[in-house]
């Protein structure tokens, strides 16, 4: 009875260590993560720099576009006004004050 048992529960651990994948068969599940990590990281990296890109692009046809309403302002301002001319009238010179002298004294 006892070496029925023994082998009774030798090829119960036999059954258990054989249902496991080989290490094999590990090593080719770790390298299709790894391999599944990269290509997500470089989609990740590749959306980044499109967005980017577009962020730019977005930004510099916003400029553009302030600039073009800035000059349509103005020129629209410069239609309302037609007698000034478009010149800006000129500052008359401030009196320079007396300049003191050494010790403040005029």
């Amino acid at each position: 009875m006892k070496k029925f048992f023994f082998l009774l529960f030798a090829a119960g651990m036999f059954s258990l260590i054989s249902c496991g994948p080989s290490a094999e068969e590990l090593a080719q599940q770790e390298k299709a993560k790894q391999d599944s990590i990269a290509k997500v990281q470089a989609d990740s990296l590749a959306a980044v720099a499109e967005q980017a890109r577009l962020d730019s692009i977005a930004a510099a046809e916003a400029e553009q576009k302030r600039i073009n309403d800035s000059i349509a302002a103005a020129e629209e301002a410069a239609k309302k006004k037609p007698g000034k001319g478009g010149k800006t009238p000129e500052k008359k010179p401030d009196p320079k004050e007396p300049q003191l002298g050494k010790g403040g004294r005029k």
